[in-house]
Formats: structure tokens, C-alpha cells, sequence
């Protein structure tokens, strides 16, 4: 599969393709929105909201939330605000997420029937990765959205100024419930 991708890509740049993509680093509409990874949200997200190339800063992982205050995700959003001008931030999650009801116990199951040893994950509990707190996903897609905004507008190094919302999308249909914080 991979093979095809490049051989699509070898095309893509010999045709031009990228020509109608070409922008600068600095976000249009000064927003970045944290999403999930979700493939539905490929193309819908960015159609449902009627933005393009260049709009925003889009920021996804599995199920679009902050695992730890200090991660790769308030790094991307403090990259965004410091460095590429963003004002204000989108919290967007989705309906039939795989995030939701995700357990630990299962993903750690995965892992061995996959040929992760027991010993691994009993050296990287010991030294100190909390499985259970790091591979839960959720259990209510609201109060995760509300979580995820708290945890965003109470993080010490996003200043006050950054207006912050909460929303959730529809996986079919595109349309946006805002989440009430």
C-alpha cells in the first residue's frame, strides 16, 4: 500500500498538484483545532466548517483530548499561539468514537496477543507510565470535551487572552453541537 502512495505522490508533484495547497505557516484565521484522528474526519471536518489550506492549525490524536499537561499537545498549541499567531482554539470531538469506552486492560491485551512482552509493560509500568490513565480513553464524549477545555484554558502556560470551545461533530452528517463548558 505504501508502494502506491509513492508512485501517487511521484504523480501528484509531476502534475503540479500541490500548486492550489501552496500557503505560509501562519494559520488564516488565527485557530487551531484539537480533533480526533478519526479517518471519517479526513475530509468531512474540514467541510463541515468551510475552511481550507492554510486556515487553521489542525491538531488530531485519538479522541481528541490532553493525555498530560505537558505533552505534544499543549506543545502544539503553545507553538500556535507563541510562535504562529493563533487567538483562539477549538476543542472538536466526534460522534462513535473509538476513544470512547476504550480500556486499558484491552489496548495491554492488543499489545501481548501482538508479541509485546508482559516484561516490557511491567518495566515501563515501573518506571512510572500509568496504563491505566494513559490508554483510557472516555466514557461520556461531552464531559470529555468540557475536560479538555478546562484543561486548556487552566493550563499555566496558555495565556488568558486564547478564547477556548468545546463541540462536537457528527461522523455522518458534519453538524457542529457546541458543548457547553
Amino acid at each position: 500500500m505504501i508502494e502506491d502512495i509513492l508512485e501517487y505522490n511521484k504523480r501528484f508533484v509531476e502534475n503540479k498538484g500541490y500548486e492550489k495547497y501552496i500557503t505560509n505557516k501562519y494559520p488564516d484565521k488565527k485557530i487551531a483545532i484539537l480533533s480526533c484522528m478519526d479517518t471519517r474526519l479526513t475530509e468531512l471536518l474540514p467541510a463541515a466548517l468551510g475552511i481550507k489550506n492554510g486556515d487553521v492549525k489542525m491538531i488530531k490524536n485519538a479522541g481528541g483530548i490532553i493525555s498530560h499537561p505537558f505533552g505534544s499537545v499543549i506543545r502544539s498549541l503553545m507553538v500556535a499561539i507563541y510562535e504562529l499567531g493563533v487567538k483562539e482554539v477549538m476543542v472538536i470531538a466526534h460522534s462513535d468514537c473509538g476513544a470512547c469506552h476504550m480500556s486499558s486492560a484491552q489496548m495491554i491485551e492488543h499489545m501481548k496477543a501482538r508479541g509485546i512482552k508482559q516484561e516490557t509493560i511491567d518495566m515501563i509500568r515501573f518506571c512510572g507510565v500509568d496504563f491505566d490513565s494513559w490508554l483510557y480513553g472516555f466514557g461520556d464524549t461531552e464531559k470529555s470535551v468540557r475536560e479538555t477545555v478546562k484543561a486548556i484554558l487552566d493550563h499555566p502556560l496558555i495565556p488568558e487572552d486564547v478564547h477556548v470551545s468545546g463541540f462536537i461533530i457528527d461522523s455522518i452528517t458534519g453538524a457542529l453541537t457546541p458543548v457547553v463548558a
